[in-house]
């Protein structure tokens, strides 16, 4: 039995009483059973509401579980970046290179550049960079 069936049960047990209406006993059950009918049905809104709730909130975690995994993977992608400057904290262009023995994907900056080659980390092979006129450029 819920509340609001709870109520009608004892208002139903108040009347069975047989107290006259108009007397100020009568009046004051009325009023009670009244008051606790409202009060029932107030009740089993609330319930109603905070189901709803409920479920609106599992729905909202469920999304924030979506997004915080999507926020992970984007970190983790941002963690691994960071690794290929070696901790450090650098301003400047960063330039790639592809070994042409090994494979190798090789990062570097202007400093190494400009001093016109590299040697591969991993199969030690020299590669040399043209710094020529680019096609572009007017010659002087």
């Amino acid at each position: 039995m819920n509340l609001v069936e709870k109520a009608a049960y004892l208002k139903g047990l108040a009347e069975g009483l047989g107290m006259d209406a108009q007397s100020k006993e009568g009046r004051l059950w009325a009023a009670l059973n009244d008051l606790l009918a409202d009060m029932a049905h107030e009740i089993e809104d609330l319930h109603e509401a905070d189901d709803r709730l409920d479920d609106a909130l599992d729905e909202l975690a469920g999304e924030l579980s979506y997004l915080e995994e999507l926020s992970c993977d984007l970190e983790k992608l941002d963690d691994d970046d960071d690794e290929d400057t070696d901790d450090a904290e650098y301003d400047g262009v960063v330039y790639d290179a592809t070994c042409p023995v090994c494979g190798e994907e090789i990062s570097f900056d202007e400093e190494t550049l400009e001093s016109g080659s590299i040697r591969c980390p991993k199969c030690g092979e020299l590669l040399e960079f043209d710094l020529g006129a680019d096609a572009g450029d007017k010659p002087d």
